[in-house]
């Protein structure tokens, strides 16, 4: 049984977590947490900085840290990294202690709004246009049966944050 108010944003990088995270709290009147900003605060690096110097294993390890210091808060919406609910017991914990829902875009969907910022992105910089989508392709793939374990799914590109807003009362009786 959940105890705390807390929503779990999951979803593949870029299919708009932050962004719905960020308009669902202000909804509510709730906190907002980045996952990956809240990373850098904790460990005084960006993530490019934390994939370049230590690579994605120490980088996963800091991310459960971070996510799982999360716990005990309330009436927080939290947006999770892509991979956060793929490493470790990440979403057993985030079942465990919120809300999940997952934010499902297609390939060629996420492909669109990833080729804009790859360079941002340490998975993804330096892939060709190409590359992308097969990298994309196959982190989906490997990573769907995580996402699929969230509570609620929302389709597509711009969330209806008064669906999600909805959703999100009713979950919590507020």
């Amino acid at each position: 049984m959940i105890q705390n108010q807390l929503v779990y944003i999951i979803g593949f990088m870029g299919c708009g977590k932050s962004t719905a995270g960020r308009k669902l709290a202000a909804q509510l009147c709730w906190s907002f947490i980045d996952l990956d900003r809240k990373i850098e605060e904790h460990t005084g690096k960006t993530i490019p900085e934390l994939f370049s110097r230590y690579g994605e294993d120490y980088f996963r390890i800091t991310e459960s840290t971070v996510l799982k210091s999360s716990g005990s808060l309330t009436k927080t919406v939290i947006s999770t990294g892509g991979g956060a609910p793929c490493h470790d017991d990440n979403m057993d914990f985030m079942l465990r202690t919120g809300l999940t829902i997952y934010i499902k875009l297609t390939a060629g969907q996420l492909k669109s709004r990833l080729s804009e910022s790859k360079g941002e992105r340490p998975l993804i910089k330096g892939l060709s246009n190409d590359e992308l989508l097969d990298f994309i392709k196959d982190k989906l793939a490997s990573r769907e049966m995580w996402y699929n374990r969230a509570e609620v799914f929302l389709e597509g590109f711009n969330v209806d944050i008064n669906l999600l807003h909805s959703i999100v009362k009713s979950r919590f009786n507020l």
